[in-house]
């Protein structure tokens, strides 16, 4: 199935529109300095098309996911689809790549590009301590080789 199928979630489905329709000039951040790309997957059930704005964490020429939400209780829905089909599309604003996440599970690795996350958006900090979960992390690299 290759049909995009929006979030449920309004203020997702309604970023995902304000991004793309406006050629990537508007909905490039949240609120008004905090900067964001569109994840696009594919669901692991549906296997239709999704989108997820995500804050922008870069880190060279790989992006950082941070699966957050907020510090809620349990992982985000796209956290189950990129572990289950890790080939991604990153739009961040109107440059597109092709690439493939991994989940950060070494420790070292996940201390280093945690600490980038938090720089680059310090709320993530207090999520973490929000929650009893740990917060999954995946880069995303180049899927060219």
């Amino acid at each position: 199935m290759n049909e995009y199928i929006p979030s449920t979630a309004r203020w997702v489905a309604e970023q995902v529109e304000l991004y793309e329709s406006s050629g990537c000039t508007n909905g490039t951040t949240l609120g008004e300095a905090l900067p964001v790309i569109i994840v696009t997957h594919r669901g692991r059930r549906t296997g239709a098309i999704r989108k997820t704005p995500v804050m922008r964490v870069a880190d060279g020429d790989n992006y950082i996911l941070v699966g957050s939400m907020g510090g809620a209780p349990k992982h985000p829905l796209w956290y189950h689809n990129l572990k289950a089909n890790p080939n991604v599309e990153i739009r961040d604003r109107t440059e597109v790549y092709s690439m493939r996440v991994r989940e950060v599970t070494d420790p070292v690795e996940r201390e280093r590009v945690w600490k980038i996350a938090v720089e680059a958006f310090p709320p993530y900090q207090e999520y973490q301590w929000r929650t009893s979960r740990v917060i999954p992390v995946f880069v995303a690299e180049s899927a060219i080789v």
